[in-house]
């Protein structure tokens, strides 16, 4: 038994609730857990486990879906960037593209339910009008990409963003009839780029858990397999991008909301430096000292959009990036750690995650001849504490972020979660239960993040910034589990720390897809670098996007 594996007593993705009960972790001796630790560990995931599998049982099953159909229309399988250079140069219409991408919505839609509300109408007047400029300007191709370097490119944008004539509820029924009159910053940036809006996306309930659903639009589908979550708050965006029906899209991310749908549909998502896009016109908006925690990216099906679409999405700030700068990966450091340590909360990763990482390790040493060092920094095991004690923290003046139960009774009445809670139960509640049972638990969260915490914060801020330095590269997972099955997050709620330590650290984290399971679903990790970096973490992954393959169609997955 080497050390950092697991050793497997039945087939864990058979009974994903009871795996953290029989996998037995090996941990290094810098990282092992102490006796009661693993005690408490153990009684934490078998209480856990004994719902999971009680759900399990009692839970009708449906009949699975088909899979969903093929791509099929070739202007489907371009790039954001490629489809922007072929309309500037006449070679299709964006007219077609448009038409393309709205068949294909048509086609998947019903099955994943990702778009929520569509302007196809809207979007060909708009492409018409984008071939018309295209003629107009005689074959001016560099002055048209100097202008509009998206021009013609299809557009998704997460429905918790406002869009001009769109419903921007997040989620929420007593915000059924708010329609957004203006755009959000970032769209309006990309409208102003040239890209053309489709639609707006699916999100969770006020885009604060792991699986998007809500009582307003239904729950998202993935789509490499419906029975599986698209995950959240971007779910919508990760399940549209991963079917092969938008190729660019908007997502925010608080806690993971654009990594993680970005990992469990295939897809690629970037979570920007804080304070590089702008964040004003999304519902809701952060509070307390939530603000640079939340950030809005890119979300989109070739590595090679992340850039152009972050350059336009900062507008003026991104000139704080080096975006243009040229990136030679043979002369950057490279890091690994492939669990968090053994958090007690946090199931452990899942052994083809482990498995995938090592293969990243060994292509890159292969390919650039470069030494992955793995690491071991012990302050990851208190992610979620440290995610937890930060968000619900007072700002300096002493004000505390709005309350979630405040925000679920916006446009309507105010909430009382233990009534809820009840009505939930006679199936009269227009909530979910993810966001009754948030909206309970913040009851017991303190304005004041304790001492310990606070320390770790500190301690581990401090590790990783001197780690990565100017060119250092991290890699870790992006969640203990490949795409679960619906409901499923609800027995693992704390798995999110994976990904929302970096927005209490502030750094910029790129997605990235490595190919497929053995169940055909998508794998991935995360690439992290340090503030302002964000272009060496997405060249990072453009290579890996080239060794292992991107985006993987679903329907011949």
């Amino acid at each position: 038994q080497r050390k950092g594996q697991t050793r497997p007593w039945i087939q864990p993705d058979r009974l994903p609730g009871l795996q953290a009960v029989v996998l037995e972790t090996c941990e290094t001796p810098a990282m092992a857990l102490t006796r009661l630790e693993r005690l408490l560990a153990l009684a934490i995931r078998a209480i856990t486990g004994f719902f999971f599998v009680l759900f399990s049982l009692l839970a009708p099953r449906g009949a699975e879906s088909p899979r969903l159909p093929p791509v099929t229309n070739p202007l489907l399988r371009l790039s954001g960037v490629e489809l922007a250079r072929r309309i500037r140069r006449g070679e299709v219409s964006c007219v077609e593209v448009i038409q393309a991408y709205i068949d294909r919505i048509q086609e998947v839609n019903p099955q994943i339910n990702a778009m929520v509300k569509d302007r196809f109408s809207a979007a060909l007047q708009e492409a018409v009008q984008v071939d018309k400029l295209v003629s107009e300007e005689g074959g001016d191709e560099e002055s048209l990409q100097d202008r509009y370097p998206l021009l013609g490119v299809p557009l998704t944008v997460k429905e918790a963003f406002a869009l001009q004539g769109m419903p921007q509820a997040s989620g929420l029924v007593s915000r059924k009839g708010v329609v957004s009159r203006n755009d959000a910053a970032a769209v309006a940036l990309l409208k102003r780029a040239g890209a053309v809006p489709l639609g707006v996306t699916n999100c969770s309930e006020l885009c604060m858990w792991l699986e998007s659903s809500n009582r307003l639009y239904g729950t998202t589908n993935n789509p490499y397999c419906t029975e599986r979550i698209a995950g959240g708050s971007s779910g919508g965006e990760g399940s549209i991008l991963g079917s092969g029906a938008s190729v660019i899209g908007v997502g925010s991310d608080i806690g993971g909301s654009i990594r993680m749908p970005s990992f469990f549909n295939g897809v690629f998502g970037h979570k920007p430096t804080p304070g590089i896009v702008p964040n004003e016109g999304q519902f809701p908006c952060a509070s307390g000292l939530q603000d640079p925690f939340l950030c809005t990216g890119p979300m989109c099906r070739y590595a090679e959009d992340l850039i152009p679409m972050l350059r336009v999405m900062a507008g003026p700030n991104a000139n704080g990036l080096d975006l243009s700068a040229e990136v030679d990966l043979k002369q950057l450091r490279f890091y690994s750690m492939a669990h968090d340590g053994g958090a007690l909360l946090v199931s452990p990763v899942d052994r083809e995650l482990v498995e995938s990482q090592r293969k990243v390790i060994e292509r890159l040493e292969a390919d650039l001849g470069v030494k992955v060092q793995e690491v071991h920094i012990p302050q990851f095991k208190y992610s979620f504490q440290i995610w937890s004690a930060m968000m619900s923290a007072a700002d300096e003046n002493g004000k505390p972020p709005q309350s979630f139960v405040g925000l679920m009774g916006d446009h309507g009445k105010p909430v009382w979660p233990v009534w809820e809670l009840l009505k939930w139960m006679m199936g009269l509640s227009t909530h979910t239960i993810a966001a009754i049972g948030l909206s309970l638990v913040e009851k017991f969260q303190s304005p004041q993040p304790p001492q310990f915490v606070l320390q770790k914060k500190q301690e581990l801020k401090a590790e990783l910034e001197k780690l990565l330095g100017s060119d250092g590269v991290f890699l870790y997972p992006s969640h203990p589990h490949i795409a679960p099955k619906h409901h499923y997050p609800l027995f693992t709620p704390f798995n999110f720390a994976y990904t929302g330590i970096f927005n209490i650290l502030g750094l910029p984290v790129t997605q990235c897809p490595l190919g497929l399971s053995q169940e055909r679903l998508p794998l991935g990790l995360q690439i992290v670098t340090n503030k302002y970096k964000d272009h060496l973490a997405i060249a990072t992954a453009r290579h890996l996007e080239t060794a292992f393959g991107g985006w993987r169609d679903p329907g011949t997955a």
